[in-house]
């Protein structure tokens, strides 16, 4: 078996974007310096690109080809910790259908087109040439690694890769779950101030936004906790100065479900959150 440290700047020689996974299969922990994504990360940005940081701590988006940056102190020290490689689909222009049991394979074997075929620990990736947007629970057992995602390198598989077709994309599409936003009889406190908000700017709570649905998105484990994290930190930043509205606490608390979170959570997280910050 090829040693990691040298097998990562081969693959990266060869156009694969890659990143170290640690024992657990998942990208490295953030450094001291970007934990929590102080740094601004860019997975929490949904902006294609690695960070400034140079240690390789931003899951999909530390994902390179850059040979100095694979050479450099601090991803050679990551490269020994690390326990598999990691690959950004989307930055190598491909797709990988993940199979994550023998129901999904044979599923696949009867729906999708024949392609490029990887094995796993417990199935198969399917790996097509062109991108789309990635989306975890597609069907039983399915997930679609793309943009902003990464998969595990486990060789270059057998067969001739075929093209990204309908078939693929429609899955991530018909995925979508139709979630109805809970019911809340709590409400946003009023604006200080007379209704003047120092954040009152559209690209800042945007962000703000934006950066608090993907981080209950991209949750793995620990969902209740999670979410409860993020609206409080939500709040803390705007809720007393008026610049959240139902349609922001809508996002929210779809995001959330989506997520498995039931309507009752969603409302206790929130009334948990006001609570903690005094409002």
């Amino acid at each position: 078996m090829n040693d990691i440290s040298t097998l990562a700047p081969a693959l990266a020689d060869g156009g694969l974007p890659v990143l170290p996974l640690g024992a657990d299969k998942r990208p490295l922990g953030n450094c001291p310096a970007c934990t929590d994504l102080v740094c601004g990360g860019r997975p929490n940005m949904r902006v294609p690109g690695p960070c400034v940081c140079p240690w390789p701590c931003h899951g999909w988006a530390a994902a390179t080809t850059d040979p100095a940056v694979i050479a450099s102190p601090q991803w050679a020290a990551a490269w020994r910790r690390a326990r598999a490689i990691g690959y950004h689909p989307g930055g190598a222009g491909v797709t990988v259908v993940d199979l994550d049991n023998a129901d999904a394979v044979d599923w696949a074997r009867t729906t999708l087109p024949p392609t490029t075929t990887v094995t796993t620990t417990r199935g198969e990736h399917w790996i097509y040439r062109g991108t789309m947007r990635s989306s975890n629970h597609v069907r039983p057992g399915v997930d679609i690694k793309s943009t902003m995602s990464y998969a595990r390198w486990l060789g270059p598989g057998t067969g001739t890769m075929a093209v990204l077709t309908d078939a693929v994309r429609e899955l991530a599409v018909k995925a979508q779950p139709t979630v109805r936003p809970a019911p809340r009889a709590l409400a946003v406190p009023a604006p200080a101030g007379g209704g003047q908000c120092r954040h009152r700017v559209p690209w800042y709570l945007e962000r703000g936004i934006a950066m608090a649905e993907q981080r209950i998105a991209e949750a793995t484990s620990a969902i209740h906790n999670t979410v409860y994290a993020t609206f409080l930190a939500v709040l803390s930043a705007h809720g007393r100065c008026g610049c959240l509205t139902e349609a922001h606490m809508d996002r929210l608390f779809a995001v959330a479900q989506a997520k498995g979170e039931s309507p009752r959570h969603c409302t206790a997280a929130w009334s948990n959150a006001l609570t903690a910050l005094g409002m």
